[in-house]
């Protein structure tokens, strides 16, 4: 149940992956997250996608959520498999 979010753009700088989507996840105002235990106890949607990405990509240390764009920092920059990790987490973010 649920529709992919298709991840229409990346860009990488460094230690900062910024991923366009195809759907809005948030309102017009953004919202950042440090840590796993930061969004431990919190329900919206920008915190339980937090919570899988921080899960999923391993050095992950901060998640900012605006709109269609999921910006994420990485301690010791991008590979191949935590781009692919964080685009596997957000694209089926609201499949169930």
């Amino acid at each position: 149940m649920g529709k992919p979010i298709a991840v229409t753009s990346l860009g990488v700088v460094k230690e900062v992956a910024v991923f366009d989507t195809d759907r809005s996840i948030t309102g017009q105002d953004g919202i950042g997250f440090a840590s796993a235990a930061e969004v431990a106890d919190l329900a919206s949607f920008p915190a339980r996608l937090a919570q899988r990405l921080f899960e999923a990509v391993p050095g992950l240390a901060h998640v900012f959520v605006a709109s269609s764009q999921v910006v994420l920092r990485r301690s010791g920059g991008w590979d191949d498999s935590a781009r692919s990790a964080a685009e596997a987490a957000i694209a089926e973010f609201f499949v169930f």
